[in-house]
């Protein structure tokens, strides 16, 4: 079997076939581990998660997230979370687990980008290509020509991401400390939170409209700041380049399926990023996806899809409401007046995708 990405999803999938006594190849475009835009937030469920393919949460980072903060102009609110989760770079994250694998006898090939999936063969960018039984889709946000998700998925007006880091400092800490923050504004909304090395890691998701509007992410995210003078004030602290992404299809999931064909991560659903439960959804896929195969081959696809997707539906159309309430800031600051703490709490669990029930 071919694994197509090195991500917390393809990684995995690999531990887990692996240690099921599988011997699968997988393969990743990059050469040296990367900082990825998207990620970083690990529910109490994900660390569970990871525990159990062998990575410890303090090892992520020692220091927990235990409560949620969301501002909307200058009102906010501010809840504990369910239980203590993590927060760590994609770097340490992603080194973690390909690390893993590789302990657990997993084959890894880098520096190979595919180019195209025709069947179960996928051709890659030297001329070669590889045909197995079974295909791992792990691409994450990127698609690959001959399985790319639907365009109309990405709506008439595409979500962008944006990600900007912030310097670790004393400030910086006191502001956030072990707090993740939402700051919702007009079509979009920022997530903060601290990583392992005291940094911050502030993603966006904005309406291509509102980038448009503002002519840069820089000008965007300046507007944002000063939309919501708490953002404004972490946004201080941003040091380097904004990064971006383009035409996120939140909302989407695979609802079919076919033999072979074990979709995964982004590639299975996008969950809209304000539920913190991207990470999560790519371990339990792959941990899922793994355990069909390992049950009944590369015909498992098909019941192992179908199940996934009815299993995320409710995390995604949870997500999906809140989105919307969220990047409208009359609606939004109305809500943070009356939202009571009990309801942060019924909303942070209703968006976890479960972990234990296999296809």
């Amino acid at each position: 079997m071919l694994i197509l990405g090195g991500g917390p999803a393809g990684a995995a999938a690999a531990i887990a076939l692996a240690r099921g006594g599988a011997a699968p190849l997988l393969v990743e475009r990059t050469r040296e581990t990367g900082d990825a835009l998207c990620g970083g937030f690990l529910s109490w469920r994900t660390t569970a998660a990871l525990d159990a393919l062998g990575i410890a949460a303090d090892d992520l980072n020692p220091a927990p997230v235990t409560r949620v903060r969301l501002f909307a102009g200058t009102r906010h609110r501010e809840a504990r979370l369910p239980a203590p989760a993590r927060a760590v770079s994609r770097r340490r994250l992603d080194t973690l687990l390909l690390a893993r694998a590789e302990a657990v006898g997993v084959r890894i090939e880098r520096g190979m980008t595919a180019r195209e999936v025709d069947g179960r063969s996928v051709r890659f960018a030297d001329g070669s290509a590889i045909t197995a039984d079974a295909l791992f889709l792990a691409s994450g946000k990127h698609d690959v020509r001959g399985l790319a998700r639907p365009a109309e998925a990405r709506g008439a007006d595409p979500t962008i991401g944006l990600r900007v880091r912030l310097a670790p400092s004393p400030s910086l800490t006191r502001l956030v400390d072990n707090t993740i923050e939402l700051h919702l504004v007009d079509r979009g909304y920022a997530g903060l939170v601290l990583q392992e090395d005291g940094s911050g890691n502030l993603c966006c998701a904005v309406h291509r409209s509102r980038l448009t509007e503002a002519g840069s992410p820089e000008a965007l995210l300046a507007a944002m700041g000063r939309e919501v003078p708490a953002l404004g004030e972490r946004l201080a602290h941003a040091r380097g380049t904004v990064d971006a992404i383009a035409n996120v299809p939140y909302g989407w999931r695979e609802r079919g399926g076919e033999a072979g064909l074990f979709r995964l991560g982004d590639q299975a659903a996008v969950i809209p990023s304000l539920a913190g439960e991207g990470m999560g959804i790519a371990i339990a896929s792959g941990t899922r996806a793994a355990a069909a195969y390992l049950g009944g081959g590369p015909a498992a696809a098909a019941g192992y899809q179908r199940g996934l997707a009815h299993d995320a539906a409710r995390p995604l159309g949870v997500a999906g409401a809140v989105w919307r309430l969220a990047e409208r800031p009359a609606l939004a600051r109305v809500a943070l007046a009356i939202l009571p703490a009990r309801l942060i709490d019924v909303l942070a669990r209703a968006t976890r995708i479960d972990h234990g029930r296999e296809a």
